[in-house]
């Protein structure tokens, strides 16, 4: 789904998809993005996160994923400075899909309180409810941070198949009937 492509003017510009796989011969799959967190990129970045976990066929997640990442995105377009520019990289690995947000400053979010009249400082409650886990790292030399989200990947329901018969059919018919059959029991109203 995400693959090198060049920046178009208003378009977000996706930059890299990889799959790899570790020594331990798991296959970790991970997409990149960069962009200005501006209100109308945010919407685009959402349907990304949407149809790349459709791609992965993590079609539970998108829900959770593209609303935090929604929120992560307004709080850069609200919050970060010198520039609204960031990348969104989703990484899935292992039974774990995390979705990292960085920009340019370094000053570290906070989650308050949440006061029930106001509209707006909810985005981090909002991640912490969505996410199964959630943090913060601050880049080397205070050139921005990365904040970050782990959503767990549904677990594979198992298909149900039809349970075998104890021999092949064929086997079962090759064989005799057993001498001695059940006798029929009689039914009937009492005189």
């Amino acid at each position: 789904m995400c693959g090198a492509r060049p920046a178009a003017e208003g378009v977000a510009a996706v930059i890299m998809q990889a799959d790899k796989t570790d020594p331990s011969h798991r296959a970790e799959r991970e997409c990149s993005l960069e962009l200005e967190a501006h209100p109308y990129r945010i919407q685009q970045i959402r349907r990304i996160v949407a149809a790349q976990l459709r791609y992965w066929r993590l079609d539970p997640l998108i829900e959770a994923a593209a609303s935090a990442t929604s929120e992560l995105l307004a709080n850069v377009h609200r919050h970060a400075k010198p520039d609204k520019k960031c990348g969104v990289r989703l990484t899935l690995a292992g039974d774990r899909l995390t979705v990292a947000v960085t920009d340019h400053a370094p000053r570290l979010p906070q989650l308050r309180p949440m006061e029930p009249l106001e509209t707006t400082g909810r985005g981090l409650t909002m991640v912490e409810a969505l996410s199964d886990s959630w943090g913060t790292d601050l880049l080397p030399e205070d050139t921005g941070k990365t904040v970050w989200f782990v959503l767990r990947t549904p677990v594979a329901v198992p298909t149900l198949v039809p349970l075998r018969t104890a021999m092949p059919f064929e086997r079962a018919m090759a064989e005799p009937l057993p001498d001695v059959l059940p006798q029929p029991v009689a039914v009937g109203a009492a005189a």
